[in-house]
């Protein structure tokens, strides 16, 4: 019998339930609920690889770095250094709990972590305007001398200070991913890709080397999928299903939908916001112009539900 295999891309925010639930023990709490899901999926005889958002968490530890450099004159920890100590921890997380509920239901199967780079275009446009604000608010004058002495770009929120802002660039090719698919091919259940991957680039002497940017971690799942010929992918967000005129009057809950109509929703502008929905439905999409099949949109606790086919938004070819 062929291997079934999933791509399950869980945001970073879905670790942290609300503001008072944000310490590394509530987190390692939100990731036992989500690994009992995973591993529902697991029993009904599909290999999984698991990507991750780590927005949050690489906040927090930005923003432990910088207070340290301010009160004792520690080093700064640089972004893709953070975004690969956000890796370990969450994956760490997940690992154990995936472990400790594969063990309680008798099921004998490996779980590992591996720290992905993701490689991106160091000629990407996106290295041109960033525009994905992390870290602290700062003061103005704070902010103009990190830009001049740091070269950070750095711009006023909304009134509420200055922030750092950093590339997003499409992601191009997973550095690891001949080891990640042995170990799917083994049947270990893979956690990868965490928080869209480290973005590295290739140098003048072909050499990798970190950058400052943050990947969306829908479309390095998507891109994963892709490379592994996944038979599914399924985001988990924080809502069961998505919607057309979300939160609004007029608002339509999506059962099913092709990608043409994906793709014409998407285009139309209105329905999905940008630092939302609208990122998880284009991963989805090119995942089905590759050849994939089938992807579902839907909540953690909601998974083993959608894969029956009773909830969530699924997206077909």
């Amino acid at each position: 019998m062929a291997k079934k295999v999933a791509v399950v891309a869980i945001g970073g925010n879905s670790l942290i339930k609300d503001k008072n639930h944000q310490s590394v023990e509530d987190q390692y709490q939100a990731a036992k609920e989500t690994s009992h899901h995973i591993v529902d999926m697991i029993e009904d005889g599909w290999d999984v690889a698991i990507g991750h958002g780590n927005g949050p968490q690489v906040g927090y530890i930005l923003r432990r770095s910088e207070i340290a450099h301010k009160a004792e004159g520690m080093h700064e920890v640089p972004l893709d250094v953070c975004g690969a100590d956000s890796q370990g921890a969450i994956g760490y997380a997940l690992q154990q709990n995936l472990q400790n509920e594969l063990k309680k239901r008798g099921i004998k199967k490996a779980v590992a972590t591996v720290v992905t780079q993701v490689e991106v275009d160091r000629n990407d446009t996106a290295f041109k305007n960033p525009s994905k604000p992390i870290g602290s608010f700062m003061d103005e004058t704070e902010a103009k001398t990190r830009e001049k002495e740091m070269g950070w770009s750095v711009v006023e929120d909304a009134g509420r200070g200055w922030r750092r802002v950093v590339a997003s660039p499409i992601p191009q090719k997973v550095v690891e991913f001949d080891a990640v698919k042995d170990l799917i091919d083994a049947g270990v259940m893979v956690v990868t890709v965490g928080g869209g991957g480290i973005p590295v680039v290739e140098n003048e002497k072909g050499e990798l080397e970190g950058v400052a940017a943050v990947i969306d971690k829908d479309y390095a799942s998507s891109l994963l999928a892709r490379n592994l010929k996944a038979d599914l992918l399924l985001i988990s967000t924080a809502v069961e299903k998505v919607a057309l005129n979300y939160g609004k009057p007029d608002q339509k809950w999506l059962d099913r939908i092709t990608l043409a109509e994906a793709k014409q929703y998407l285009a139309e502008g209105t329905h999905f916001a940008k630092g939302s929905m609208a990122p998880k439905v284009q991963a989805i999409i090119w995942f089905l112009e590759a050849g994939g099949k089938q992807a579902i949109i839907t909540n953690p606790e909601n998974i083993g539900r959608a894969l029956k086919g009773e909830t969530g938004t699924w997206i077909v070819a």
